[in-house]
């Protein structure tokens, strides 16, 4: 049996969370365009919304997984470069 208070909560919650989410996310991405670490604010405001949408979830995934195979390729690289070097000068 759900009580009076329940269904108000639930609904509150969930625009609070979408609101909060929505003015980070938004931040994030003004700061593209503006001096501030919006690679750092647009997952913050992802994870917020997606504490209520599974579509924010999807996109943090897929966030996620670029930034991983990004800083693998990027890690690869380097390694591949000091591997052709001595005593870091190029051959």
């Amino acid at each position: 049996m759900k009580f009076l208070y329940e269904v108000p909560y639930r609904y509150a919650r969930r625009i609070v969370i979408a609101l909060v989410g929505s003015i980070v996310l938004l931040t994030g991405v003004i700061m593209l365009v503006t001096p501030g670490p919006a690679f750092v604010v647009i997952p913050i405001g992802l994870g917020i919304l997606g504490l209520e949408f599974a579509w924010a979830r999807r996109w943090l995934r897929k966030i996620r997984k670029t930034i991983s195979e990004q800083a693998s390729r990027a890690f690869a690289n380097r390694a591949e470069s000091h591997r052709h070097s001595v005593n870091g000068k190029s051959r």
